[in-house]
């Protein structure tokens, strides 16, 4: 792959993903497009990317595939799921609507879909409230894993036992495990483009959208916190990762925890 070959690929993933690929991830961009390249037969880079150009409404389903990260695991970074715990599930108890509505933007595998849902049954909202959980992801296959609910049981490592007996279900083999329907009644998963119109009509409660506009420019997040806003009430919750901030992009959230903002307008 040389450097022109990866600047093409960059542009294309910009333009449609609003992805940003810095130089360092060459390396990462290689492994992924030479796999495809032994999958449809192109003898290099050039010539595969000719054909994604101009075949582009075709592959780009596996072009967006192969360049998005999905790393994600069950309770990652807990002190939000604590927050969604401690403070957010008693506001929502007073809700008069009895409605509950929380998107898991960039899913991933569904892994922190499934921690949300955990968290809302473990609170005895599930069963008594009307809960919809909308996952959205731009990777088509990691929609597809999340709304199977099938994982490694290896994955469980950081899931307490209590919950592992709950809520899943191993197979014969004991090497994986599958949430249960219950608890996946409560998920829908959908794919979704940030970057395109976004179909939901209603507002949510609580928008995690962790570790997902690290890979956007800096005009791209101004948007996407904004366009955020929109979809949240005033006192919702939107909840980031570790490495991201608000400070300089938006004024309308203010800061109540550590990566935890509530809408002010």
């Amino acid at each position: 792959m040389t450097e022109r070959d990866f600047d093409e690929i960059a542009a294309l993933a910009l333009k449609h993903t609003g992805i940003v690929l810095g130089r360092h991830k060459a390396n990462m961009v290689y492994g992924r497009i030479a796999r495809r390249l032994r999958q449809t037969g192109y003898r290099n880079f050039a010539d595969y990317l000719a054909y994604l150009k101009d075949n582009f409404r075709d592959e780009s389903t596996n072009f967006i595939n192969l360049i998005t990260t999905n790393l994600t695991s069950f309770y990652r970074e807990p002190h939000h799921f604590d927050f969604l715990r401690d403070t957010v599930i008693p506001e929502l108890k007073k809700k008069s609507d009895k409605k509950v509505r929380i998107w898991s933007s960039g899913c991933s595998i569904g892994q922190e879909a499934y921690t949300i849902a955990f968290t809302l049954a473990e609170a005895h909202l599930a069963s008594s409230f009307d809960v919809k959980i909308l996952a959205t992801d731009l990777d088509s296959n990691v929609v597809s894993t999340g709304a199977e609910g099938i994982y490694p049981a290896d994955s469980l490592m950081s899931v307490p036992d209590d919950t592992v007996e709950r809520f899943f279900e191993k197979n014969r083999a004991g090497n994986q495990v599958r949430v249960k329907k219950s608890m996946r009644d409560l998920v829908h998963f959908k794919r979704l483009n940030l970057l395109e119109g976004w179909p939901m009509k209603g507002k949510f409660d609580v928008i995690f959208c962790r570790n997902v506009v690290i890979y956007f420019n800096r005009e791209t997040q101004k948007t996407l916190f904004n366009r955020y806003a929109d979809y949240l009430p005033v006192g919702g919750y939107l909840i980031i990762g570790h490495s991201e901030s608000l400070n300089g992009l938006t004024d309308r959230f203010k800061s109540v925890g550590n990566t935890i903002y509530q809408k002010i307008y």
